[in-house]
């Protein structure tokens, strides 16, 4: 008898378990998203008021994702680096530290990178969340 309320008992916990693991993989997708969105919003901002370089066709966006770990010089500074990310977040539902990259040329669904600038990221997971928006397009 102990051992079936048992069985009922761990029957019940696991798909709450499952998905508590899922749920804590969506929030961290959610930060690391925010988190480089905010870095190249920040390159943009300090670009747009003169302290970066812009390269043509840039928009003033770093040219690749790499540019926010490895830094940038700051105009008129020789030894100071503006860094914003310290490494490039790996992607909680691949696994990987691949990102969909959308260049400010690119249409807003794009699935290809231009190639110009850095504009905005994505997951290239395939899944859908718990909310039901795919994504790809959180």
């Amino acid at each position: 008898m102990v051992a079936a309320v048992m069985v009922i008992l761990a029957g019940a916990a696991f798909p709450a378990v499952k998905y508590t693991a899922r749920r804590t993989k969506e929030m961290e997708l959610r930060h690391d998203l925010r988190t480089m969105r905010d870095a190249i919003d920040t390159y943009k901002r300090y670009s747009d008021m003169g302290l970066l370089p812009v390269d043509i066709g840039t928009e003033g966006y770093p040219a690749e994702l790499e540019n926010l770990v490895e830094g940038v010089e700051i105009a008129g500074q020789i030894d100071k680096k503006l860094k914003l990310l310290r490494r490039i977040p790996v992607d909680p539902m691949t696994g990987e530290a691949e990102w969909g990259l959308r260049s400010y040329q690119d249409e807003s669904d794009s699935d290809s990178w231009g190639g110009e600038n850095v504009f905005d990221v994505y997951s290239l997971s395939g899944g859908v969340g718990l909310n039901g928006v795919p994504y790809r397009e959180w």
